[in-house]
């Protein structure tokens, strides 16, 4: 991951003031959109906010043992780390890398390259 690639996003000062739930996932909104964030072994990953299958809101699923996150609605799993399908019904849930220092948490969007020509 080449940090000059991305624009990030601060999406708090510090993780421990994050709405985080029980499941260990919370929602926060970043360049305009909804995005999932899930804690892991003291990790903080990034996501999409709805499952590309039905809409399902990932914050309402879970994180299973290893490490996907399972959508609430039809039990579709995906990699929190690529967002991979591994229940395999060939979708794919968009991930964002995060990064976390002492300026904040923050998530990290792909700069366009369109018109810098």
């Amino acid at each position: 991951m080449e940090e000059a690639a991305f624009s990030w996003i601060k999406v708090a000062d510090y993780a421990s003031e994050l709405q985080w739930q029980e499941n260990q996932m919370c929602v926060v909104e970043a360049d305009g959109k909804k995005i999932t964030l899930a804690l892991k072994e003291q990790q903080i990953f990034a996501f999409a906010h709805k499952c590309p299958h039905a809409s399902g809101v990932m914050a309402n699923g879970f994180i299973d043992g290893l490490g996907n996150v399972v959508c609430p609605l039809h039990r579709y799993r995906f990699s929190i780390q690529n967002g991979r399908n591994t229940s395999g019904e060939g979708y794919f849930l968009k991930t964002y890398p995060v990064k976390e220092n002492e300026n904040g948490v923050f998530v990290g969007f792909k700069k366009s390259f369109f018109g810098n020509f």
